[in-house]
């Protein structure tokens, strides 16, 4: 079955790498962006390489009529809610929190489904992706995501709405943005440069975007019980200072890690680690690419893309 997946954030770290597999799938993604992108705003490389094969429709979701009018436009089968803000800067503004968020989800959702017109196709499943730091909320990102899932809960419990959500742990690969510890990590080894940090022993449960993305696919085509949710991580949690330590061995770096000089954030979690036997049991997903493998990836992407590059 050839599926229509309107795809909310598709332009970010995540969404790059999901929307060519679903192309690669043979599905239609149609990709829910900012009225910005309409304009001289150019989609990124990656993706305007494949243009020709995309479908774009224009809406700020925290506008609930452009939000209803983008849905009617997109005619999909099937929704892949990614678009979120905080995920780089969790302690942003309260009120951009909650308007992108928390309103921005609760939009998508009525569009998909209560104000949905018969000249539409049936949405057969919504994903929505969540954050680890729903399960302690201790930033304002963290806790308006878990508001939206909490919504998305409740419909999905009194109105059926087919409606699921996937918990995303640490991920990390090319493209993602720079000021992540993976990729900062790796720009100060290969520039042979010491790497302050701060104790690095908090442990985080580390997952490849490639894994990531067969998850996603596999959940969204699996019929799920309405208000489900499942992990998307390893199950073997890692320091951060065990991971920074492997990217400096595996570039041969002249620099080292310098644990203990930055400080720790408030609130910090010591241990992250995803539930994989229920994804398993769910979805019928589990991980195929380990973290030695996915920074051996990322490293030789990051090869591939500094040789491209105009000196």
């Amino acid at each position: 079955m050839v599926a229509r997946v309107l795809v909310t954030g598709g332009t970010g770290f995540i969404g790059q790498h999901l929307v060519p597999a679903l192309l690669a799938a043979g599905h239609r993604p149609v990709l829910l962006l900012r009225e910005t992108y309409a304009g001289d705003r150019p989609l990124p490389p990656v993706l305007q390489t494949l243009r020709p094969e995309l479908e774009l429709v224009y809406a700020d979701l925290r506008n609930f009529n452009l939000t209803s009018r983008a849905v009617r436009q997109a005619q999909a089968t099937h929704v892949l809610h990614l678009a979120a803000a905080g995920a780089t800067d969790p302690f942003l503004p309260l009120d951009s929190a909650i308007r992108h968020n928390l309103y921005g989800t609760i939009h998508l959702l009525r569009a998909c489904f209560e104000t949905a017109r018969t000249d539409q196709p049936a949405i057969q499943q919504l994903l929505l992706c969540r954050t680890p730091g729903e399960l302690t909320t201790m930033n304002v990102y963290a806790t308006s995501k878990l508001a939206a899932w909490n919504f998305c809960q409740m419909y999905a419990h009194t109105r059926g709405w087919p409606i699921i959500g996937a918990m995303i742990f640490q991920t990390y690969g090319i493209g993602q943005r720079p000021e992540a510890v993976v990729p900062a990590a790796f720009q100060a080894a290969l520039a042979g440069a010491d790497f302050p940090m701060t104790s690095g022993e908090q442990q985080r449960d580390w997952i490849y975007v490639g894994n990531v993305v067969t998850a996603l696919l596999q959940a969204l085509f699996t019929t799920l019980p309405p208000g489900s949710s499942f992990d998307v991580g390893s199950g073997q949690p890692r320091s951060v200072l065990e991971v920074v330590s492997k990217i400096y061995e595996l570039v041969n770096s002249t620099g080292r890690p310098r644990p203990g000089l930055l400080p720790t954030r408030p609130g910090e979690v010591t241990v992250q680690c995803a539930d994989v036997a229920r994804t398993r049991e769910l979805t019928g997903w589990e991980p195929t690419i380990s973290l030695t493998a996915g920074l051996c990836q990322m490293y030789s992407d990051l090869q591939q893309q500094s040789a491209a590059s105009p000196p």
